[in-house]
């Protein structure tokens, strides 16, 4: 299962960090300056009449909401830092705004600062009832907290107001596929592929589904279709590998294929990862078996290797 809207969260790398002035307009530098957010920049001196701008209320709302703009780059950016920063600005220029509290929520949110993410919504809530994305952000951190049932309901109530958001639909799937209830996340995973065709994340987990329920062909079909969609996703690859494996095609063209996903992603190595992205016992044990191929020895050590490096990663950053 690679990560839903609000999952995608945790996979970003990025280490750019442009210069916030290279992000704001010039009148946009001018005014938070004069409201004193920035430092003061040097100017001609005026020794009979000193002048200070006051901006309007209006100005400042603008800038607010300008800002929201920088922040939500930074968030695809995957900057969680400096979305996190440009939010609080954007909130405290224009604290009216539901859309600068949703951003500031949904940074908190990838950071994993659940609690700050919960305060945010709660004011964007307040503010916006019926933005669908706050419901569905309300349903990312009912995921975190396994509140599966709450999730399923927070979704449902984001997809009354955006019926079209096929990454809603995923999330849903997932909830529902966390509560066993397989029919109906395979039909959610349906729906969340009808809004959008190149969704290989769930036509993946429509994979995942049918393999538990041992519905093999179908399940190794799902996967060739994600991989067709993406030759580059990792999950797709090796539980297609692994089905095929324990199926009996052993032959170097399926050991191939582990080493490439693995090489794509070490994570999926692990068995506690691949449970967490919703594989079943089924397909780990599958997979296990796969990656005991003594031919696939030096990737798995790499794999691990790397896996255990990643992990390390917050904690000396």
């Amino acid at each position: 299962m690679h990560q839903c809207s609000f999952k995608d969260q945790s996979r970003c790398r990025y280490r750019w960090r442009p210069a916030l002035g290279h992000r704001l307009s010039g009148g946009l530098l001018s005014l938070l300056v004069a409201t004193g957010l920035l430092s003061a920049v040097a100017a001609p001196a005026q020794a009979l009449i000193p002048y200070v701008y006051i901006p309007a209320t209006e100005e400042i709302e603008a800038a607010g909401k300008s800002i929201s703009g920088a922040a939500l780059r930074m968030l695809q950016l995957g900057q969680m830092d400096d979305a996190a920063r440009l939010a609080d600005l954007a909130v405290l220029l224009a604290p009216d705004s539901p859309q600068g509290w949703l951003l500031l929520a949904e940074a908190r949110l990838r950071s994993n600062e659940l609690e700050l993410a919960k305060e945010a919504l709660a004011r964007a809530k307040t503010l916006d009832p019926d933005n669908a994305g706050v419901w569905f952000a309300e349903g990312s951190l009912a995921m975190r907290d396994e509140e599966y049932k709450q999730a399923e309901d927070l979704i449902r109530t984001g997809l009354d107001l955006d019926p079209d958001n096929g990454n809603a639909y995923f999330d849903l799937g997932n909830a529902l596929l966390l509560q066993g209830n397989d029919r109906a996340a395979m039909a959610a995973f349906e729906e969340a592929v009808a809004k959008k065709d190149d969704f290989w994340e769930a036509i993946n987990n429509q994979g995942l589904v049918l393999y538990e329920n041992d519905k093999r062909a179908a399940a190794m079909e799902r996967w060739r279709e994600a991989i067709a969609v993406n030759d580059e996703a990792a999950e797709p690859a090796l539980a297609l590998a692994a089905a095929l494996y324990s199926e009996g095609q052993q032959d170097e063209s399926t050991v191939g294929m582990a080493v490439k996903a693995l090489d794509l992603d070490p994570a999926y190595v692990d068995e506690d990862f691949q449970l967490s992205q919703l594989w079943g016992d089924k397909l780990r044990a599958s997979a296990q078996l796969l990656l005991a191929d003594q031919r696939l020895e030096q990737a798995v050590e790499r794999a691990r290797s790397l896996f255990n490096l990643q992990r390390l990663e917050p904690e000396t950053q």
